[in-house]
């Protein structure tokens, strides 16, 4: 998500991954889990943080198609993480998205030109985040991670050199693991 200035009414920990893992981050840990798309004004804030919100219209239709794709982004993303690759049920999750709409390549002024066509409007911002979730898995499917913090649900592109971040964020979720074992160490 490069480029793309969060809207300040965001009030997620995490902002700012790679399209697909910042549609899984609209979920974090909370009793009960904070959920952005938990309604239609909310998932227009997810819209205008993710730099869409010109091109796709927070609506009902919407945000049920980006609930599936973040469900079907969610499954894979375990999948890839655990298992290095996709499942059959993964990838059929992935293609149902993926069958809603298109990328239309044409000859522009410099050279090729493409452009993501959607079905229906409801179906874009859902298949932008599992194209780019692919392109992600393109790049090493084992770098899409789960924070290791036992009490944090949010994902994160390792672009580690050596490829062992564990912590979606370090000031964060990393601190409160290395006070926990000093806390751990002290008492025992």
């Amino acid at each position: 998500m490069t480029d793309v200035k969060a809207d300040p009414r965001d009030p997620r920990p995490l902002i700012g991954e790679p399209l697909a893992l910042d549609l899984l981050n609209t979920r974090w840990a909370g009793t009960p889990v904070n959920d952005l798309l938990a309604g239609v004004e909310e998932y227009g804030i997810w819209l205008s943080s993710a730099g869409l919100a010109g091109r796709c219209e927070a609506d009902d239709a919407g945000l049920a198609a980006i609930r599936q794709a973040r469900e079907v982004i969610r499954a894979a993303s375990q999948d890839a993480g655990d298992q290095g690759e996709l499942s059959a049920q993964a990838r059929d999750g992935l293609d149902a998205v993926l069958a809603h709409g298109r990328i239309r390549r044409t000859a522009g002024p410099g050279g090729a030109e493409d452009r993501v066509e959607a079905d229906r409007p409801e179906w874009l911002a859902p298949w932008l985040a599992v194209d780019d979730f692919l392109t992600l898995l393109g790049q090493g499917g084992r770098r899409i991670k789960q924070c290791a913090h036992e009490a944090c649900i949010l994902y994160f592109f390792d672009t580690s050199q050596n490829g062992r971040r564990r912590w979606c964020r370090m000031a964060v979720c990393g601190n409160r693991a290395k006070a926990a074992r000093h806390y751990e160490k002290a008492r025992g």
